[in-house]
């Protein structure tokens, strides 16, 4: 028998609400599926009685009610599917004192915006892409091939197949979609890299020790010529898509030199950002197969078939094992468990 049995409550999106970021605006048979495996994984730790939660008209109340040892925030979707209220349930968290996993609020905020990343990262010596915030008068920086994306979105919001622009005509046309699109949102107008992209992933905290997984790469070889190798909105949530089932992951061929460096940069942003108990990283590469971070994502992408679990998988690991892991990151954190 276990020496203790934490009480573990997962939060994820509200499945009875409309999601406007989503086709249809409901949940796919797919984001079902990769949810019912999640709660598989979390009911096969012995040590652990876990509750899932995703009626969000009932969670605050709930967790007045009684606390768990430990929040699993996975509600991505942000409170009552609302992308702009992410922060409510960490904030609402904190205000109980009530220990969760994954970002803190400041660490979220920060991350949201594109650019802060960037200016950031530059300052620490990380290499970026060359970037400009499109003012109100919407003038063309004029460099081409570029990517035009919004400053503040998840799950590539607002980055289509058509995103990477190569003349003003092109630009131009996507700006103003996006305008229309997500009229509240800046822009950014960003140096489109041509070369391979990756993903590298942490989990555990500074002080307890940041565990690197073995670097992921896109492979994007069997999408059909013509179409922009980039990881769009539709790659994410159009099962329909060649973006959808064309795209692959497989494990990065990197030699130590450039795997040590790129791993040291997400470690000194995994700090810097305020970062907990994991986290992922994005890189592309330009013309001179120099990896450049693209984003940090605090609260990755959490199912079965996302990177963070491809990456887990590649050092044998099993999807509930990365569960576990991060877990314990955050039990360790709190002090609810000592760290073996």
């Amino acid at each position: 028998m276990p020496d203790q049995t934490y009480r573990i409550v997962v939060i994820t999106g509200d499945h009875q609400l409309t999601d406007t970021a989503k086709p249809g605006g409901t949940f796919s048979p797919e984001d079902i599926a990769t949810h019912r495996i999640m709660v598989e994984a979390f009911e096969g730790f012995p040590d652990c009685t876990v509750e899932v939660w995703n009626d969000h008209a009932q969670l605050f109340d709930r967790f007045r009610e009684a606390a768990p040892d430990l929040v699993v925030n996975f509600c991505d979707t942000g409170y009552r599917n609302v992308a702009a209220s992410e922060l409510t349930i960490p904030v609402f968290l904190e205000v109980l004192g009530i220990p969760y996993t994954g970002a803190p609020p400041a660490a979220m905020v920060l991350c949201y915006d594109k650019q802060i990343v960037r200016l950031a990262a530059e300052a620490l010596g990380i290499a970026v892409p060359r970037e400009v915030m499109l003012g109100a008068d919407d003038t063309l920086p004029g460099f081409f091939p570029a990517l035009i994306k919004p400053n503040r979105a998840d799950g590539s919001l607002g980055i289509t197949k058509d995103a990477v622009v190569r003349d003003a005509g092109e630009a131009r046309s996507y700006v103003d979609w996006l305008r229309r699109t997500l009229p509240e949102t800046d822009i950014l107008y960003q140096e489109y890299l041509p070369g391979a992209e990756y993903g590298i992933g942490l989990i555990g905290n500074p002080d307890t020790g940041l565990h690197a997984l073995p670097p992921l790469e896109v492979d994007f070889s069997k999408l059909p010529e013509g179409l922009n190798p980039i990881l769009s909105y539709e790659s994410k949530s159009m099962p329909d898509s060649p973006y959808w089932t064309e795209i692959g992951f497989k494990r990065a061929a990197l030699d130590d030199a450039v795997r040590g460096r790129m791993t040291g940069a997400c470690e000194q942003l995994f700090r810097r950002f305020g970062l907990r108990d994991y986290g992922r990283f994005d890189f592309r590469c330009g013309t001179d197969g120099e990896p450049k971070l693209m984003e940090i994502n605090p609260n990755p992408a959490w199912g079965s078939d996302a990177k963070l679990a491809i990456m887990a998988g590649f050092e044998g690991r099993s999807y509930p094992e990365m569960l576990r892991m991060i877990v314990d990151a955050a039990l360790v954190r709190v002090g609810r468990r000592v760290r073996r």
